[in-house]
């Protein structure tokens, strides 16, 4: 929000420095992000002085040009060639001087030493345009006969800079998002700390309707949406170029002046608040304005010239045949006010913030007045804007009031009641402030003292602070004035000792696992949990079925429409982003949320049960593992060095061998992958290769390898479990090889889980080294080749030991699995 030093001067008395005007307002809450010298007119018209022409005659070696000589207050008369038809001797001009910069659009020239057709000129005489204090070219500028001469021409013109104040204005400060709203708080901070000041805006004594020639007519269809609408019809205005007091309001601020009533609504809305639009009167047919939803399908072409279908929940301001504005957003080409319009209906309205903030976006429009629709603006404010357009319509335009002020207010917005009591305030900031003090910050922010009693006051708060309905938002609006600053830093801290909750472990596993996989060359990212509807609606995966993804009801854009079920596609989005810039080595992890919707568990006692939070960690791993190595070859990413980390990670948070039972996956988004789950069902972590299918949908041209880990089920199995540590054995561990003749079906981790059933005491490991099918094989078998490592900790394994614990293993794998030693 930019704000204007001298603008803001209007509405609050104050002798403070634009800076540290800036430093009280950031003190209160109105964060200021820079501070500007602005000038009115550009380059401020330094170097250009009043000047009396002495002497003019005719060039000698042009049929247009003229010597002239020109007193500058300054000493010798300079020589200056210049070319305007009007210029003669004993006038009283504008000169720029040697050094003097013009402008001319975003162009700069300085005024230097030339010659002219072969005559010097120390100068130059100037136009309205060239200096920018007009339009005419025509000539030279020609003054009055007092006009002093070697006056500064910014003296001469009263030009004065301005400052320019930009506040960070946040959500919930929408009240702030005028001059008035900014003076409010000013004046505030200013009583608070003791400055002599007072606040004030013009009244409305001047509003007068003239005659009752133009009656307009409301019809609100839904008063839900629109909360109150008020108009006035205005009639023989001329519209025109605004006056210079009002271009330079608007250009400070950086809004372009179009014309005197344009500028007026304009003026309005950044003075106090409340945005205005302008209709031309004969736009509006049967003089009735209806405002109305339910125009689903109707095209709609607004004033920046782009056409819009509206929907079903647009709210609109319609004449009797057709809508003529988006209800707070944008105004409809052809119902403005151009410069053949001669009568206008001024409209002043309260519209609800969820139904203009979805109407913008929905049809991706952002203006100045959805802007302050969308956060709420002042109720109250809606006929005091209204009288005071109307006022300068008369005065800038010399239109006529030609109605009494229609409103139309179906349920009355009131006053927001707040009890506070002074201890809770005291409590609350952390140190007494002292009744008076608090019940004088509360009335000099408007808020109204109802009842006061020895506990605390009953106030009514302004309806223009949404932002503050409870007693809590009260003793924040107190603190804010009264200056955060301003409370002690207390020398004691008073604390209670705590003990480390589940979630508290938790989280630093989680820190440790972050630590690891950086330690082993991953990169964390952070993707948005809100994502793409299609990646769930046109894909048909069967692990993240579109029935179970959640659906944002007011999606800010199609990229951001349902909370992700999978971290997944955002890990591949970011792939595509480093790849695209020619980093295709990556491993990147990722730990967030992911949200399903569960229909079965939904019931209208508790329907939030229907959704599921589970908080997950995803690895993936793409590209080279080894690259440019002198020590070794290229060498490929594979599935096997994502495995690894995986393992890592289960193993460094304490998951028991045993625990996870592994078998293939069947999620149709990876070509191929393995789960592992408890052995109650419930998949912990699921790895493999994304299918080809979803990459070349990312226009991902090499293998990915991805992993995600269900960490709250991972917590959950792992609860219980302490990790221990234990020395390295002093005893030898034993390798021994089988060579296993199996059926086509049998997978390596049914071999594996019986073998950690057969001895669990002894078996370390369980390690696949070889698969062969093809010739010298029976039919519909294959062979494994797996190695058995074999370790006591207390002793050294004798052939005997060694041979009991092998001789048992295969006769369980004979009688389970059908295995044949080769």
């Amino acid at each position: 929000m930019k704000i204007s030093y001298k603008w803001l001067k209007e509405y609050v008395d104050f002798d403070l420095t634009p800076q540290e005007t800036a430093d009280a307002l950031t003190s209160t809450g109105l964060e200021v992000d820079a501070l500007e010298e602005v000038e009115t007119i550009r380059g401020g018209l330094k170097g250009l002085f009043v000047g009396k022409v002495l002497t003019c005659e005719a060039h000698p070696n042009s049929d247009h040009l003229h010597v002239t000589t020109v007193d500058l207050g300054k000493g010798e008369p300079q020589q200056i060639v210049c070319g305007a038809p009007n210029v003669a001797a004993g006038q009283k001009v504008i000169v720029a001087d040697l050094g003097c910069v013009l402008y001319d659009g975003d162009k700069e020239f300085a005024i230097k030493k030339s010659k002219l057709r072969g005559v010097e000129s120390l100068g130059m005489i100037c136009a309205e345009d060239e200096i920018g204090v007009g339009t005419a070219h025509d000539g030279i500028i020609v003054l009055p006969e007092d006009a002093p001469v070697g006056q500064p021409a910014a003296e001469y013109y009263h030009l004065d800079s301005d400052w320019l104040i930009d506040i960070d204005i946040t959500a919930n400060r929408a009240d702030a998002l005028s001059h008035y709203g900014v003076a409010r708080d000013l004046y505030a901070w200013l009583t608070q700390n003791g400055y002599k000041t007072s606040l004030h805006r013009p009244n409305c004594d001047a509003f007068v309707v003239d005659n009752h020639d133009l009656p307009i007519e409301v019809t609100i269809e839904n008063p839900e949406a629109c909360r109150r609408y008020a108009c006035l019809s205005i009639t023989d205005c001329e519209v025109k170029e605004s006056p210079q007091w009002l271009k330079d309001k608007l250009n400070v601020i950086g809004l372009r002046p179009i014309n005197n009533i344009v500028d007026i609504t304009n003026y309005i809305m950044m003075a106090y608040g409340q945005p205005m639009h302008c209709f031309d009167a004969d736009m509006v047919k049967g003089h009735h304005i209806i405002v109305k939803d339910n125009n689903e399908g109707k095209k709609f072409v607004t004033l920046d010239g782009e056409e819009h279908i509206l929907g079903e929940h647009d709210l609109a301001i319609c004449n009797e045949d057709e809508p003529m504005c988006i209800a707070g957003v944008f105004g409809g080409k052809g119902s403005g006010t151009y410069e053949t319009t001669r009568n206008v209906v001024l409209e002043s309205a309260y519209f609800h913030p969820t139904w203009i903030r979805k109407s913008a976006r929905r049809h991706g429009l952002s203006t100045d007045a959805s802007f302050r629709f969308e956060r709420g603006i002042d109720p109250n404010g809606v006929i005091y804007a209204l009288k005071q357009a109307a006022i300068l319509c008369k005065e800038l335009a010399g239109g006529k009031i030609s109605m009494e002020i229609r409103d139309e207010y179906p349920t009355k917005m009131s006053d927001f009641p707040v009890r506070l009591n002074y201890e809770y305030c005291d409590r609350l900031i952390g140190k007494r402030l002292g009744n008076d003090v608090i019940k004088r910050i509360a009335e000099s922010l408007e808020m109204k003292v109802v009842k006061e009693d020895a506990e605390g006051l009953d106030l009514l708060v302004p309806a223009y602070r949404v932002d503050v309905q409870r007693p809590c938002d009260v003793v924040e609006d107190i603190l804010r004035i009264y200056g955060y600053n301003n409370v002690e830093i207390p020398t004691t801290l008073k604390s209670s000792l705590t003990i480390a909750e589940d979630a508290d472990k938790e989280y630093h596993k989680e820190n440790i696992i972050g630590e690891q996989l950086v330690g082993e060359g991953f990169l964390e990212i952070m993707n948005n949990s809100l994502t793409k509807a299609s990646y769930y609606e046109e894909t048909g995966f069967n692990a993240y079925p579109w029935e179970e993804t959640v659906k944002v009801m007011n999606p800010l854009s199609a990229d951001l429409g349902v909370m992700r079920q999978t971290l997944l596609f955002g890990g591949l989005e970011s792939i595509v982003r480093n790849v695209n810039r020619k980093a295709q080595n990556l491993r990147f992890f990722e730990v967030g949320n992911v949200y399903k919707y569960v229909k079965e568990k939904w019931s209208e006692e508790s329907p939030v049960k229907a959704y599921v939070q589970d908080h997950h960690i995803a690895l993936w791993v793409t590209g080279k593992h080894i690259q440019g190595s002198w020590a070794h070859p290229d060498e490929d990413s594979s599935f096997y060095e994502l495995k690894a980390y995986v393992e890592n990670i289960l193993r460094r948070i304490g998951v028991p061998q045993g625990l996870l039972v592994c078998t293939n996956s069947d999620n149709n988004a990876f070509d191929k992958a393995l789960v592992l789950k408890t052995r109650a069902g419930k998949a912990l972590v699921e790895m493999g290769i994304v299918n080809h299918k979803v990459l070349k949908s990312f226009d991902i041209d090499q293998k990915v390898y991805y992993a995600e880990l269900d960490w709250t089920g991972l917590m959950k199995a792992t609860r219980k479990n302490k990790l221990q540590f234990h020395e390295i054995s002093k005893y030898p561990a034993v390798s021994r090889d089988l060579a296993l003749l199996v059926d086509n079906n049998v997978e390596f981790a049914q071999i594996e889980e019986i073998a950690r059933q057969t001895d669990k005491k002894q078996l370390k490991r369980v390690e696949l080294f070889d698969v062969y099918q093809g010739k010298n094989l029976p039919e519909g078998k294959k062979s494994y080749a797996v190695n058995f490592i074999l370790q006591d900790e207390t002793k050294t394994l004798n052939d005997k030991a060694i041979d009991a614990i092998m001789q048992k293993l295969i006769k369980n794998l004979t009688n389970k699995l059908g295995a044949e030693l080769r």
